[in-house]
C-alpha cells in the first residue's frame, strides 16, 4: 500500500512472509571486466543518508581526516541547501537539472525518492551540497512515518532551506503544513512553470507570499528556466567554508544503493499504473561485473506484475538498467514476497530505512 499526500486518502491491509525468484540474463560473462570496475565488494544495503548536515558534515570529516581547522580557501563558500516539499513536485527532478546528470531517480509515482540523497555542485569559487529528501505526504505506514522523519531531518543544521511547491497544482493544506515548519529565511521555489500561464504563477506566488520567507523564485526543474538564478542565489547565501567534497564527485551515493535505485525506477516506468508503489530494491551480491539485485513486493499478487509474462518485465527492466551501468554489467533480478513490508520495522531496517 502506498503512503499518500496529505491532501488524500488511503485504506491498509495485513501480515505474513514468502519468497520467490525470477532470474534475468545478462552480456556474456566471458566479457573482461572494464580496469576501473574490477571486482570489488562494496556496501550492499541502502546509505544512511539521514542526519542532520552537522552530523553529515562530521562524518565526512571524520572519512576524510579531517579537523574543524580544515583549511578555508579565501573568499570560497560552501554549505548544504535542502529541498523539502510534498510527493511529486519536483525535487528530484531539481537536483538533477542543477547537476547536469542524474543522481536521483524520477518518477510521477508519489515517494520516488526514499532517502535523503546528496548532490554535490563544485565551482572554483563554491561548493553546494543539495539535499533531495523523500515527499512529506500523510503517513500510513511505519514506512511513511520514517521517510518523512528523514525529509524533516533535513532541516536541521543546514544552510538553506527551499520549499518545492507546483505552479500547476492549488496550494493546499500540505503545503501550508510544511512551510509552518520551516526556518523564516527559507526560500519558496515555484516549479513547473513551463506549464503553467502567467497568471497562474502569479497567482501562487501571491498566496505563498503569506509563508513571509527571505526569497521566491519561480522555475522549471524540467527545462532548466530560472534555475541558474536560483543557484546564483543560494551561493550568496552561503557562509565561507572547505571544500567539503573532491572536485568531481557529485554524489556520496554508493555504487550498489544507485543501481539498486535505477532497477526501481525501471520498475515503476515498466510497469506503469499496474504496480503498486510498495516495491523496495537492494543489492544483495555484488561482484563485477555480476550485480544481483533483490526485488521486494508485499504481495503474491504483485510478483506476477513484476516478473512479467514470460519474464517479459524483469527482461525490459534490466536492459534499461544495463544502459545506464558500464558496458559489461551483468543484471540479475530476484522478486521475493516480504507481505506488509512497509509495516514491520525488521523489514524496514533490513532495507536501510
Amino acid at each position: 500500500m502506498t503512503d499518500q499526500d496529505p491532501n488524500q486518502d488511503s485504506s491498509q491491509d495485513s501480515n505474513s512472509q514468502d519468497s520467490n525468484s525470477q532470474d534475468l540474463s545478462g552480456p556474456d560473462l566471458s566479457q573482461d571486466p572494464s580496469p576501473d570496475h574490477t571486482a570489488e565488494t562494496r556496501p550492499t544495503s541502502a546509505p544512511g543518508l539521514g542526519g542532520s548536515a552537522s552530523e553529515q558534515l562530521e562524518r565526512m570529516l571524520a572519512a576524510a581526516g579531517m579537523g574543524a581547522e580544515a583549511e578555508v580557501p579565501e573568499g570560497f563558500r560552501s554549505g548544504f541547501v535542502t529541498f523539502v516539499g510534498r510527493p511529486n513536485v519536483g525535487k528530484s527532478t531539481l537536483v538533477n537539472q542543477i547537476l547536469g546528470q542524474k543522481i536521483s531517480i524520477v518518477s510521477d509515482k508519489p515517494q520516488t525518492t526514499r532517502h535523503q540523497i546528496r548532490g554535490v555542485l563544485s565551482r572554483p569559487e563554491s561548493q553546494i551540497v543539495f539535499v533531495d529528501t523523500p515527499g512529506i505526504h500523510r503517513p500510513r505506514t511505519l514506512m511513511g512515518e520514517r521517510l518523512n522523519d528523514t525529509a524533516t531531518s533535513s532541516l536541521e543544521g543546514i544552510d538553506v532551506a527551499c520549499l518545492l511547491i507546483e505552479a500547476t497544482a492549488a496550494m493546499g493544506p500540505g503545503d501550508r503544513y510544511i512551510a509552518e515548519r520551516m526556518p523564516k529565511n527559507s526560500v519558496l521555489v515555484l516549479n513547473k512553470t513551463d506549464a503553467a500561464t502567467a497568471e497562474r504563477i502569479m497567482s501562487q506566488l501571491s498566496k505563498a507570499a503569506s509563508f513571509e520567507f527571505a526569497e521566491y523564485f519561480p522555475i522549471s526543474a524540467k527545462t532548466g528556466d530560472g534555475v541558474d538564478a536560483l543557484v546564483e542565489y543560494l551561493v550568496s547565501r552561503l557562509p565561507e567554508g572547505p571544500r567539503w567534497y573532491p572536485e568531481g564527485e557529485v554524489t556520496d551515493a554508493p555504487e550498489p544503493f544507485r543501481v539498486a535505485e535505477l532497477v526501481r525506477e525501471q520498475l515503476l516506468a515498466v510497469t506503469r499504473e499496474e504496480l503498486p508503489h510498495s516495491i523496495a530494491t537492494r543489492v544483495s551480491e555484488w561482484e563485477w561485473p555480476r550485480i544481483r539485485v533483490e526485488i521486494i513486493v508485499e504481495r503474491d499478487s504483485q510478483k506476477g506484475i513484476v516478473i512479467g509474462k514470460g519474464g517479459s518485465v524483469l527482461k525490459e527492466v534490466g536492459i534499461r538498467v544495463r544502459r545506464q551501468l558500464p558496458p559489461g554489467a551483468f543484471i540479475e533480478l530476484h522478486v521475493t514476497v516480504d507481505k506488509d513490508w512497509q509495516s514491520k520495522a525488521q523489514s524496514l531496517e533490513r532495507l536501510g530505512y
